[in-house]
């Protein structure tokens, strides 16, 4: 019994260290500070630099300083990749 409690706990073990290393999305809300010139870094006020991926479709005439964005994003390979990118409307 003693083994197989053991083989248990050793497979929990792997599942999560299987899963440690996958990115978790995270949000961000915030006025766009800067837009690097091909479109495809913004910099909120805050200083979170997004990368927006070609797969994402986004009006580049809208990325303009002090438009008011909400985007989610992962962590991959140190940069922050927005998995959706919306430009809030002015009020």
């Amino acid at each position: 019994m003693k083994k197989a409690g053991a083989l248990l706990v050793l497979a929990v073990i792997a599942v999560v260290m299987t899963l440690a290393p996958m990115a978790w999305a995270d949000d961000v809300q915030g006025k766009i500070k800067s837009v690097d010139p091909s479109g495809k870094i913004v910099t909120l006020d805050d200083g979170t630099q997004l990368m927006i991926p070609p797969t994402l479709s986004v009006e580049k005439q809208a990325l303009k300083p002090g438009a008011n964005v909400k985007a989610s994003y992962e962590e991959k390979d140190g940069r922050k990749v927005a998995t959706s990118f919306m430009v809030m409307p002015a009020r």
